[in-house]
């Protein structure tokens, strides 16, 4: 009698979560294989039976599929046992990625394919012959550190290619688990380039390991719910997903999941860029002295570095110089220089010339901008800045409305907005204002209403008199003016004319409001 694989009692226990339940699922697919091996007679020598890629890893999610090669011996007849071994997989209506072939052969497809060579580094022995488990794992390994260069540097296109197409996990609505930016599969090339002789800097390795974990139990539970191969998690699964993993609130859930995954992002960029770094070498890198963009501040090899002699703790404009510097190079900023940034002096109240013209001119740089504030919230150096800023990171937006997270719709609004600055009377006060449009979000009654008080407390101490205030106020107030009255409103009434007049007090404010709405819709 053919031997049944028994899931559903796993599956029913919702004690066992991400990676436990990964790797008890894992085990109960091995001992089934070992038991369909022996029913079918396989022999002890001259063949094995290997799981690779995420089976390999013992990372089987309720709809993933099952990935083995049998290996067999040359002149080794393993046709019957294939069929054998296969069917019953398919009877349980399992995906299977399955190759029959010697390791010979295995390792020459390897040597010119990619997801071959990945799938191999982790090669696990089933059934069979262990030896040959162990000579491709051996092999295998060996040959992936010889065509290192060759293999980091496809996978650096691929990494970027996946991104664009996926998106982020961290900040859209309903994110790709699996391929999206800061994903899992995103940590699965961390570790592939790590066998390739790179190395993470201290910290990061814990780190992503943790964040890891966030993202693969809700791939888990997602899967388990849906009874499919599902790796997007689309906003009607949100809930159920949520109280699966104990949380009370999905806002909760969803604000942890793109925490981790911004853990998972930050460190995949910092050592893909180190990659391309290495790759390029001095002879293909243009090495030139440093060159100073603003006082303290140098770009180095395409990178933003505070200068020799430059002292945090005693310039409390640094930080937004190194932030202008990137945004204006679309550059990254050094990690050396976030850590010495970490020691900045606060910034006075209310905030000087400098500083606001400063933190104006970021915003001013556009797209750019968006990775910059990024990368200095990563590093905890935006909420001294921007004390606000900490109720609405990473906080869902969970409604068809809108992509993104509220910290990210209001970058990606206030970067949209840089492109209209020629439309308006003051670029700054629509930089401003359209990064404080929704700022009242996350934060108890009328997300409108408040973000109007807080504007209130927010402009001053930038350093905006009283009139700018109470214009960055009508921004707020009215930043949905314009796009109901252009649905819901009869447009070639001049009662709709009068009504928009009457709303707004000048020229300056109707225009920096056409802007806004446009900004607005585009994130």
């Amino acid at each position: 009698m053919t031997p049944q694989l028994d899931r559903q009692v796993l599956l029913q226990d919702t004690s066992r979560r991400g990676a436990a339940f990964c790797g008890l699922l894992s085990e109960k697919v091995d001992l089934w294989l070992q038991q369909l091996w022996e029913n079918a007679g396989g022999p002890a020598t001259g063949a094995a039976l290997v799981a690779v890629g995420g089976y390999g890893r013992s990372e089987l999610s309720p709809g993933s599929d099952i990935d083995v090669y049998l290996l067999y011996e040359p002149k080794t007849s393993v046709s019957a046992l294939a069929e054998s071994i296969w069917y019953p997989i398919w009877d349980e209506g399992i995906k299977l990625g399955h190759a029959v072939r010697t390791v010979k052969e295995t390792l020459a497809l390897a040597s010119d394919d990619l997801d071959t060579a990945t799938a191999i580094l982790s090669a696990r022995h089933i059934a069979g012959d262990p030896k040959l488990a162990e000579e491709l794992a051996v092999k295998g390994d060996d040959l992936w550190r010889k065509r290192s260069k060759r293999w980091l540097d496809e996978m650096d296109v691929r990494v970027r290619s996946r991104h664009e197409e996926s998106g982020e996990v961290a900040f859209l609505l309903e994110p790709d688990l699996k391929n999206g930016r800061g994903g899992l599969r995103d940590v699965h090339a961390i570790t592939w380039a790590e066998r390739a002789g790179m190395s993470l800097l201290p910290g990061d390795h814990e780190a992503i390991l943790e964040a890891y974990e966030v993202v693969l139990s809700a791939r888990v539970e997602l899967q388990r719910r849906t009874g499919r191969h599902s790796d997007v998690l689309l906003l009607e699964e949100q809930d159920a997903v949520s109280a699966a993993l104990g949380f009370d609130d999905a806002d909760v859930f969803m604000r942890a999941l793109s925490t981790a995954a911004r853990t998972i992002a930050w460190v995949s960029d910092e050592l893909w860029f180190r990659v391309r770094s290495s790759l390029d070498g001095p002879t293909r890198r243009k090495l030139r002295r440093d060159e100073e963009a603003l006082v303290g501040v140098v770009v180095r090899d395409g990178s933003v570095a505070l200068a020799p002699g430059a002292e945090p703790a005693n310039d409390p404009y640094l930080v937004l110089r190194v932030a202008v510097t990137a945004a204006l190079n679309d550059a990254r900023i050094e990690r050396t220089t976030l850590d010495r940034l970490a020691e900045s002096k606060p910034l006075t109240t209310p905030w000087s010339e400098e500083a606001r013209r400063l933190f104006v001119e970021l915003f001013l740089a556009g797209r750019p901008a968006v990775q910059v504030v990024e990368t200095l919230d990563q590093r905890g150096l935006w909420e001294p800045i921007f004390p606000e800023w900490s109720v609405i990171r990473c906080r869902p937006q969970r409604n068809a409305y809108h992509r993104f997270t509220i910290d990210r719709h209001l970058c990606e609004a206030a970067a949209n907005s840089a492109a209209l600055v020629d439309r308006v009377d003051r670029p700054d006060l629509l930089v401003v204002g359209t990064l404080l449009h929704d700022i009242g979000k996350g934060r108890p009654g009328d997300h409108t209403d408040v973000g109007v008080e807080l504007i209130a407390e927010i402009a001053p101490r930038m350093g905006f008199d009283e009139g700018d205030t109470l214009i960055l106020q009508q921004m707020c107030r009215h930043h949905l003016l314009l796009a109901d009255t252009a649905t819901r409103r009869d447009l070639s009434d001049d009662g709709t004319i009068s009504f928009v007049a009457d709303s707004v007090d000048s020229l300056t404010c109707l225009r920096l409001l056409d802007a806004l709405t446009e900004a607005d819709s585009l994130a």
